[in-house]
């Protein structure tokens, strides 16, 4: 019998039969159900990968504990952005497991360690009492096998190196517990580097420790991703790693112009020198610097009329006031487009084979842009891809190949180091 995914792949076959038997498909010529239909179905033909869900952490605040019942998490829930439902109905196969540890952790004598244990532990429970629906992986191989039996994969990446504390045998214990990339820092700087995010600029860069890390992450094979690092760490990275690396949740600073957090056009290119991948970001903060300046202006008039009633947001008679507000001044979002015009950018700057996805779900709040609320939306992202012009050879690429190339090389510079 054919599974799911051969059937899928079966009809998409037949939606393009249907267009022509002998010219190459013009995508862009499709009438818009059309289009869409082949959307979907490439949605569900392709591996997608998602560099970033925030999914451990958003369950950790609620108190997630691993029983028999999990209030609707993550099987299907209206809370957050991502669900096992939601994902099936999006195509999304291998989302990134964001092991989250805030930069408060960084002050702490075990660094965030056992947090990042704890959150950890959360992902592999869910793997075990839902065999059927989810699964660990630790490569893209794993990943594949996953795909072809319908389950959703479960990678794990490390959002801040803290963690690893100052024992660089740190590295390899997190690989073993299934750790597949390491995101150097957060918010702030650590004992690895500096955050694009601080202002102290600790240690120009890399620190003597972090250029370790960065070495015996390529020995073990777990990714370096870059997102959140300062330019000046960004560029130490490159000359020190033998293997390439990932932006993991990053959009282009040229749609955001002076924000460290994005990253700007020198960078791209230096990244596709090196062979990585950027990963773009849903947030419209790091979409779009018109809609984040206006979102700011709106907090800002909130804030001064509470303050003038003397009220705080989370006081209960501030509640009808906010209410009346967001009504009167609703929030401004990115859209679809806006994600298709930093993929756009990306391939010029760098070619299609340096870009892919790294929504951020459950982790920028409020800021989704109009088309992917949540991880059942990514055929809009696909149809908006197709309508420009791309191909489904160049979809694949975007959705999983160019980072299971990243990944395999990581991994094969990795057992060639051993």
């Amino acid at each position: 019998m054919m599974q799911s995914k051969d059937l899928i792949l079966a009809a998409l076959i037949l939606v393009m039969a249907a267009c022509t038997t002998k010219e190459k498909i013009d995508y862009t010529a499709l009438p818009e159900e059309k289009l869409r239909q082949v959307a979907d179905s490439l949605a569900h033909a392709y591996i997608i990968t998602d560099g970033h869900v925030d999914l451990p952490y958003r369950l950790k605040v609620k108190n997630f504990r691993l029983e028999k019942e999990f209030l609707g998490i993550p099987i299907s829930t209206e809370d957050g952005d991502f669900d096992f439902e939601r994902a099936k109905k999006g195509g999304l196969d291998a989302p990134f497991m964001s092991i989250y540890i805030p930069s408060e952790n960084q002050l702490k004598p075990d660094m965030g360690k056992p947090l990042a244990d704890s959150l950890i532990d959360m992902i592999r429970g869910i793997a075990a009492a839902h065999p059927d629906k989810f699964g660990l992986a630790g490569t893209p191989a794993e990943v594949d096998a996953h795909f072809a039996a319908g389950r959703i994969a479960l990678p794990m990446g490390m959002e801040n190196g803290a963690p690893i504390g100052n024992d660089i045998a740190n590295v390899k214990y997190f690989f073993d517990r299934g750790i597949r990339y390491i995101t150097l820092t957060h918010g702030k700087d650590n004992q690895i580097c500096d955050s694009s995010y601080d202002t102290l600029n600790t240690w120009n860069g890399l620190s003597p420790f972090g250029e370790d890390v960065v070495r015996e992450m390529n020995r073990v094979g777990i990714m370096v991703d870059i997102s959140h690092v300062s330019d000046s760490t960004f560029y130490d990275v490159l000359k020190i790693t033998k293997a390439p690396v990932i932006a993991s949740h990053s959009s282009l600073r040229y749609f955001t112009p002076g924000w460290q957090r994005n990253m700007d056009d020198a960078m791209v290119k230096a990244l596709k020198e090196n062979g990585g991948v950027i990963q773009i970001n849903f947030g419209s903060t790091f979409l779009d610097s018109a809609v984040s300046k206006a979102n700011t202006e709106n907090r800002q008039k909130l804030q001064a009329i509470l303050k003038e009633k003397g009220l705080g947001f989370r006081d209960e008679a501030a509640k009808p006031v906010i209410e009346e507000f967001r009504k009167a001044n609703p929030s401004l979002y990115a859209d679809v487009k806006t994600v298709a015009d930093h993929i756009d950018r990306v391939v010029q700057l760098a070619g299609i084979n340096h870009v892919g996805i790294g929504s951020d779900y459950d982790g920028v709040g409020d800021s989704l842009p109009t088309g992917l609320k949540d991880v059942s939306q990514y055929p809009n992202l696909i149809y908006e891809l197709l309508r420009r012009g791309y191909s489904p050879e160049d979809i694949g690429k975007i959705c999983y190949k160019n980072v299971w190339r990243v990944w395999n090389k990581v991994i094969e510079i990795s057992v060639n180091k051993t």
